[in-house]
């Protein structure tokens, strides 16, 4: 594969997760929310977390709804993006699965408010990808909504990649507009510190 065909990468990631069994994708989710319940933890490996940014697994994403669940268990107020037209994403607290609702491209969303300068308020972002390199390079869908959203966080904000453990990869396409994340989650290799310096 073309190491800058950001296409072909795509293509080959979505066809390996298609092949994920159910028992696989449960494993990853439950282990993930393991991950995400240590991050929660006082004390955790990225310190004191008030408020973090999430997303609900589609189409194929690792994770589940147990991901942020564990977040709120560990006294984290969630954040998740709600859809609307192309351009930076809104964000609207999560206050459990019963209040999620249908969004834009099937995706569940908070039925509450938007929260103004959400991303000002975020310590950390769960930030889904199909693949990150071990620079901090994020692969995702294409559609921009992210790479849009992230200039609105704090500087010392944690941007973090969760992707499948064979998503995590040696280099990915970068184009201008990519913003690197300073951290992968995975399922079984838990939370690694991205080097912004490797490969260059």
């Amino acid at each position: 594969m073309d190491a800058w065909d950001k296409r072909a990468w795509r293509e080959a990631v979505l066809a390996r997760r298609k092949t994920v069994t159910a028992d696989e994708r449960e494993r990853e989710a439950d282990a993930l929310a393991a991950g995400v319940a240590r991050l929660a933890a006082p004390g955790g490996p990225l310190g004191t977390l008030a408020w973090v940014c999430a997303y609900v697994p589609v189409g194929g994403e690792p994770g589940s709804l147990d991901m942020l669940d564990a977040l709120r268990a560990g006294g984290v107020r969630v954040l998740l993006p709600v859809t609307g037209e192309p351009g930076p994403l809104e964000w609207a607290e999560y206050t459990g699965p019963e209040a999620l609702r249908r969004g834009r491209f099937g995706l569940r969303e908070p039925s509450g408010a938007p929260i103004a300068n959400a991303l000002g308020k975020a310590d950390a972002l769960l930030i889904p990808a199909l693949a990150v390199d071990r620079r901090g390079v994020r692969l995702g869908r294409g559609a921009g909504y992210y790479d849009r959203s992230l200039a609105a966080c704090r500087t010392d904000a944690r941007l973090i990649a969760v992707v499948r453990d064979d998503e995590l990869v040696g280099h990915l396409p970068e184009e201008p507009h990519d913003h690197r994340m300073g951290w992968a989650l995975t399922p079984f290799g838990g939370l690694l510190a991205l080097d912004e310096q490797a490969g260059n």
